[in-house]
This record gives structure tokens, sequence and C-alpha cells, in this order.
């Protein structure tokens, strides 16, 4: 979910995957608002989509993004992996530990010790993927979990076409094997989340990023068939036809379609120019906020509704303080200040220490 470039004087930024990155974290913010406020989204609605495939998303812009920076600089020399790691410790693991401290003080239960220490280390996304304390971080677990990856598929694909092979068709064979055999249409989504959330189950995603990068220059790429992939991957977002569960987003053809409508998305916004500065500026924003934006906002929920239900008690009954919609726009407005300030003054304090590590 990372959105910065090791060394942006040298790697000009990809707008498009910025404006992708933000609308997704907005998106994903949406979902969970309007989830906890209402109930459950209808599986095969507009929202109830973007719910899980919105993290999918992301997932395919951060392998995008560090091929893009890293293809011709990472070797498995311990110097390079040295210098990748740093930085990409100092740009996940101080907002996690942030948000996953705030979280655990919010829940007043007193954490195992064994599983804080995982999420601590970010050793959950290999031995306990789903035992996580701030919401949404599993997620954070399998990006983490990628990245120990990635230096092995730009290996690779430097090897040529058998690397190349070898690089791809491992991460879709076990797509496929989650996608058809390891999760079932028929059992609610939550009673398999251990399932659902291992890192194999979302490797593909990263590798699809990965192999869009790597064999894809934004500069070689005509605006035309970019933007026709990205209203071919709209449209499968949003009109292959799902029934029954929240499990059926995630089984079967509906998971390659949708799986794929997410590359054709990461496809058309890396080609994407850099849009009128009245769309850029507050969609850039967007998408460096994002990973604050992500991890904070159920934070700021909490913490709002508690609010919210002391002033209702107080004001005995305001209706003010019980109208939802009122409350949701203040919470995320309040999600989207949080996430500027905590971006500007907390993440790029870390992103410059990474910077300034020299092996």
């Amino acid at each position: 979910m990372s959105n910065d470039i090791s060394n942006p004087a040298a790697t000009p930024r990809l707008h498009g995957l910025d404006y992708l990155r933000g609308l997704s974290a907005l998106g994903i913010m949406v979902y969970h608002y309007t989830t906890w406020t209402w109930g459950e989204h209808a599986p095969g609605s507009f929202m109830g989509r973007v719910g899980i495939y919105g993290v999918a998303v992301f997932y395919v812009l951060s392998g995008i993004t560090l091929i893009y920076i890293y293809a011709s600089k990472l070797t498995l020399c311990k110097a390079d992996l040295i210098d990748f790691y740093t930085k990409r410790f100092f740009r996940i693991f101080p907002l996690l530990w942030l948000a996953t401290l705030v979280s655990i003080l919010l829940s007043k239960h007193a954490p195992n010790p064994l599983d804080l220490l995982l999420n601590l280390t970010g050793l959950f996304g290999l031995v306990k993927w789903n035992t996580y304390f701030a919401t949404g971080a599993w997620s954070i677990g399998n990006e983490l979990t990628f990245y120990l990856v990635f230096p092995l598929l730009v290996f690779l694909l430097r090897r040529g076409k058998f690397g190349t092979l070898v690089a791809l068709s491992i991460p879709v064979l076990l797509f496929l094997y989650f996608a058809f055999f390891a999760l079932q249409a028929n059992q609610p989504l939550a009673n398999q989340w251990h399932t659902y959330t291992n890192p194999l189950n979302q490797l593909a995603l990263f590798a699809g990023g990965v192999m869009l990068g790597y064999f894809v220059k934004p500069n070689s790429t005509n605006t035309w068939r970019s933007r026709l992939a990205g209203v071919l991957g709209l449209a499968l977002f949003m009109l292959v036809p799902i029934a029954g569960m929240s499990s059926a987003l995630v089984v079967g053809f509906t998971r390659v379609l949708l799986s794929i409508s997410c590359v054709l998305l990461g496809y058309s916004f890396f080609r994407t120019e850099r849009a009128p500065s009245y769309l850029d500026k507050p969609l850039a924003l967007l998408g460096q906020v994002s990973y604050s934006l992500y991890l904070l906002h159920p934070i700021v929920f909490a913490v709002g509704k508690a609010i919210f239900l002391i002033l209702f008690k107080l004001s005995r009954g305001n209706n003010i303080f019980s109208n939802y919609y009122f409350l949701l726009t203040l919470q995320i407005t309040a999600s989207l200040i949080i996430s500027y300030y905590s971006y500007y003054y907390f993440e790029r304090y870390f992103i410059r220490l990474g910077l300034r590590y020299k092996q």
C-alpha cells in the first residue's frame, strides 16, 4: 500500500497510480462506514464489490510501483536487499505500530503477548495472518509477505522466458486453487476468513502488478488503449453477475473476472496522464494520504461514535447527534483531515529516515 518512490529525482512519479490508490482507499472507508452504520451491503452491489476488491487494487498497484522503481536496480546482493527492506520498514511499520497500539487501547482488552509480538514484527503475515488488532491490518501482513517474495520475482524476470513463466505460473496456480477449491460459495466468508486472507491467495494480484510494471512502460502504451482497458475493467467490476452470500465474490470465475478487472484498472491508470490541476491536486493528495486513511479511518470511526454517544446523552436526545448522515459526514471529514496530518507530519518523517539510510 505504499505510495512513495525511493528516489523521486530519478524516478518520475506515476500520477495515475496515486489517483487510483486514493480512490480505492476512499471507497474502502465509505464501505466500512456505511456497513458499520446500516449493515452489510449486498454482495452484488457496487459497494459490496468495493469492500472486497478495493484491497485487491492496492496489491496490483503495489506490484506496479515496486517494479517500476526497482526493476533495474534491485539484485539479490546483501547491500541491495538491506537498502530495499530498510526503506520498506520505515514506510510501513511506524504507522502500523501506531494503528495497532491505538486499536488495542480502544479495545480495552489485554492482547495475547505472542499475537502482539507477531503484529509488531510483521511476522503475523507469515504465520498468523488473520490475527491482527488494527482493522484491515491483515492486508498489511499480506503486503509484508509480498515484499519477501519481490526480490525473487525480479530475479526470475531477468532470467528470460523461463523465469517469467515460473514467476507468473506459481502465483496463478495458487490463485486458481483458492478460487476453485479452498474457498466455498455456500459458506459465509466470515467462516472462511483465515483461508481468504492467506497471502498465497492474494499473491497473484501483486504478481500481476509486477508483470504489468515490468513489461508495460508508461510511455509505451497508447492512450486509447489504456482508456479502453479502464472502461473494460470498470464494466467487468460492475456488471459481473453475483448472487448468494459475500463468499460468492471470491470464488470461481467471479473471482477470476473481478481480479482481471482490478488488473485492467491498474493498467489503465498506469498510463493515465496527469489530470488538470483542479482534479490532479485533490486526487494526488488523496493518493498520498491513502495509507493513513486506510489504517486510521476505523479508529476515527470508533472514537467519533463514542464521542457522539456521549454528546447525545448530554444533550438529552438532541436529534442532530442521532442523524446518521450528519455523523458520517463529520467522521469522513475528520478521517481525511487526520490522514492528511498523519502523512505530512508522521509518515513523511519516517520516509525521510528511510531515504537517508545508506549501506
